[in-house]
């Protein structure tokens, strides 16, 4: 059972913390935020202790193994920085918009989102995989609205619910199709009716409405219009924490069913998976464009990125999994990296693009890991985000996708600069008038992106990380 410790220490800490509240009655305490990012640090080492080379199955259908570890990897290190995010949130004037409250049921939902995708990357069957969803994704909606006197925050939670509720119905409708053909949401019965009876219209509807399911979770074309407006309402740790631990188990939930329940129609789904990315990060390129807030330049950014991640999936299964799970890495160090510089804006100003005006000039060191961040996400060597995209584009070109690839790395030019024109207002363009308030960061603000941006620089120089995570999910 030394494969289920982190399911079992996870849910331990959730109740403890509320446990505690209970008892102190005191919501803003900042005890809750010591032992919620105290205790999802111990969790994170309690999974690299871990041994990568066994598979145990649990319980007839949870199975434990190293790709389901790596990616339990990513849930925790993303809770844990947006635990670390959220800090002057619930404090007074740490933000512009207002003080958030009950901290302690803040870091309780996202410790019950974190178990949610747990649940996710270790089912066996579809309905655990729904449960797991459905954990990880319910109490996002409480989060995005959380901020209950902003009307932006409560305008992000109606829509992130009507949206949700709208891809759970979706999913449950394509649910009923597969089991109509297979006799069971066991992925062993579904994987066997694939592979004798791939022209089965109940089963390429089924698979046609759990897509679009999947495509509202992890915002693909057409099925990204909510994620600007929940990116931009939602307070900042919240449009972090969908941005990257929202979207990576959306993406293990497509990655488990194109590998595993459906890897006999693969080549079927390829063409899918192609026209899906192409449009996806087409959209999110030229939506970035035209944005002047950051957080809904965020909100296109990830769209455009979920397009390259889907391209990868025309791969071969080694391929795929090996470089998306890398690639969600340093996805998240660079998304988080990002946020927290858009925290410190909007502690006293709008977060808007123009508010990173002089900040080459009056904060160096901020302007320089805002660069960095940028270059990774925009793909320029020898960042992380470079090899990431390497890989990812790699993963098609091995199928001989070259002309998907060429196209996927035009739209990687077309990010860079839009990338840089962030660089260019904190570097080029001065501000209209002296600002007088400075941007002031504190001990956990400088050493999360001191991690961060270390990150960024190591991933990309060092190329043994991609190799271990290779050697992990062979």
């Amino acid at each position: 059972m030394n494969l289920l410790l982190p399911e079992f220490f996870l849910l331990f800490l959730t109740f403890f913390i509320l446990s505690l509240d209970l008892w102190r009655n005191k919501s803003q305490s900042a005890l809750s935020f010591h032992l919620s990012w105290g205790g999802l640090l111990a969790l994170f080492v309690l999974l690299l202790a871990l041994p990568y080379d066994q598979e145990q199955v649990y319980f007839g259908g949870y199975t434990v193994n190293g790709t389901a570890l790596l990616f339990k990897q990513i849930f925790v290190l993303s809770a844990l920085f947006t635990v670390l995010l959220s800090r002057p949130y619930f404090t007074p004037g740490g933000n512009r918009r207002g003080t958030l409250k009950y901290r302690s049921e803040f870091y309780c939902i996202i410790l019950l989102c974190t178990f949610g995708m747990f649940a996710v990357v270790s089912a066996k069957d579809l309905l655990t995989v729904f449960i797991g969803m459905e954990l990880a994704t319910i109490p996002l909606y409480i989060l995005s609205g959380y901020q209950k006197e902003d009307a932006f925050s409560v305008e992000a939670s109606t829509k992130y619910i009507i949206m949700g509720s709208l891809s759970t119905g979706l999913l449950l409708f394509g649910y009923s199709f597969l089991y109509g053909c297979a006799g069971s949401l066991g992925f062993d019965a579904i994987a066997a009716v694939a592979q004798s009876s791939q022209d089965e219209p109940l089963l390429k509807l089924g698979v046609l409405f759990v897509f679009a399911a999947i495509g509202f979770k992890l915002t693909l074309f057409p099925f990204h219009m909510w994620a600007p407006d929940v990116y931009d309402g939602s307070p900042t740790p919240v449009t972090a924490f969908i941005s990257v631990s929202s979207k990576s188990v959306a993406i293990a939930f497509l990655l488990i069913l194109v590998y595993g329940p459906l890897a006999p129609m693969h080549g079927y789904l390829q063409p899918i998976l192609l026209i899906l990315a192409a449009a996806t990060m087409t959209v999110g390129n030229l939506g970035a464009l035209r944005q002047l807030k950051l957080r809904r330049f965020m909100a296109y950014s990830s769209i455009a990125q979920a397009g390259y991640i889907i391209m990868a999936m025309a791969g071969t299964s080694e391929a795929a999994w090996s470089s998306i799970i890398y690639y969600l890495f340093v996805y998240a160090a660079a998304n988080y990296a990002l946020f927290f510089i858009i925290s410190l804006i909007g502690r006293h100003g709008n977060e808007e693009f123009k508010s990173l005006q002089g900040m080459g000039k009056q904060h160096p060191v901020l302007a320089a890991v805002l660069l960095l961040t940028l270059f990774s996400l925009g793909g320029i060597p020898p960042l992380a985000g470079f090899m990431g995209k390497f890989l990812l584009f790699a993963a098609a070109a091995e199928q001989g996708f070259y002309a998907m690839v060429v196209f996927a790395a035009l739209n990687s030019t077309i990010s860079l600069y839009y990338y840089l024109l962030l660089a260019k207002e904190a570097y080029i363009i001065k501000p209209f008038a002296v600002k007088n308030n400075l941007l002031q960061t504190d001990i956990v603000q400088k050493v999360s992106l001191m991690v961060l941006t270390s990150a960024m620089i190591f991933f990309g120089l060092l190329p043994v990380f991609s190799n271990a995570i290779r050697a992990t999910v062979h």
